[in-house]
């Protein structure tokens, strides 16, 4: 028998789910308009970032106080996370400008297991708790539907940020320079844009993205280095699915795959919880059949 309740559950939990994968997903769209490539090291990046702000936290909480101590490893995590982007960008990625894009992929893709063995080097690959303002189980009920504070905080934050980047894309001259860069690097030099300049800041403003995806997901599920390696995956499609240029794709995208997965999961008998992971690729592959660019992205249309 349909039960409403356990329907908007479900839907809730798929939401408060998928904003971590719309996280990521808002990341990669970021650094694919600002330098026209896919980063696959977006996960290890958040990781690392999230592992970093707990230590910066940890230090500071025994002399300041547990939340100065939170406040300051996001705030910590955040600023880090900028500069490592930047970093990466600059003396890793800069290497393969110019060059075959499938090579600059593949590099990210060791980036990612380098990063990762890294964390996992240096803080064990032991689940450690994450000290946030809520353990992600605090929870408010609502005509029998419960709404955790870490589901309502992570939509709230996933929310906020698409709107910021859909303005900053479409109303900024900083957005403006991001799609330029993407589109033609030489014709963006010649018209006086600083193309170095504009790569390090959006792989450092992506790296941002990353690493609040990371101590939303650490506040839930604790850290461990691998922890975002089947977010990533999720992620990609919900980028593939709303469309490569577009955050507002990304972010319905992102929070479709999770409710469908969710519900799939309950009401149809044959996929169960087992092969619910299968239901966003049966989507991405008849999407990518029927509209190629994405629900929200734009038709290349290329002169020759």
């Amino acid at each position: 028998m349909f039960n409403f309740n356990t329907f908007l559950q479900l839907t809730i939990d798929g939401l408060a789910t998928g904003s971590i994968y719309a996280a990521l997903a808002l990341a990669i769209v970021l650094v694919n308009q600002a330098t026209g490539m896919i980063n696959f090291a977006q996960g290890g990046m958040a990781v690392l970032a999230a592992y970093l702000g707990m230590t910066v936290g940890n230090l500071v909480s025994p002399v300041a106080g547990l939340v100065a101590g939170i406040i300051a490893g996001i705030l910590a995590a955040l600023v880090i996370s900028f500069f490592m982007g930047a970093f990466v960008e600059r003396f890793v990625m800069r290497r393969f400008m110019g060059g075959d894009p499938d090579t600059a992929v593949v590099a990210t893709i060791g980036l990612l297991t380098l990063i990762t063995g890294l964390a996992g080097l240096i803080w064990t690959y032991n689940y450690i708790k994450y000290p946030f303002f809520f353990t992600g189980l605090e929870s408010m009920s609502l005509g029998g539907v419960s709404i955790s504070a870490w589901s309502l905080t992570t939509i709230l934050v996933i929310v906020a940020i698409m709107l910021v980047l859909q303005a900053l894309f479409r109303w900024t001259k900083l957005g403006l320079g991001f799609r330029a860069v993407a589109d033609n690097r030489a014709s963006s030099a010649l018209s006086g844009i600083r193309v170095g300049r504009m790569l390090m800041v959006g792989w450092g403003l992506a790296a941002m993205l990353g690493a609040i995806a990371g101590i939303l997901v650490a506040a839930k599920i604790q850290l461990v280095p691998d922890m975002f390696d089947t977010y990533l995956v999720y992620a990609l499609a919900a980028v593939i699915i709303g469309g490569m240029d577009s955050p507002l794709g990304a972010v319905v995208a992102a929070w479709g795959i999770a409710v469908v997965e969710n519900l799939a999961a309950a009401y149809v008998p044959f996929i169960g919880h087992d092969l619910k992971i299968a239901v966003p690729f049966v989507l991405l592959f008849v999407l990518l059949i029927l509209r190629p660019q994405g629900l929200f992205g734009r038709k290349v249309v290329v002169r020759v």
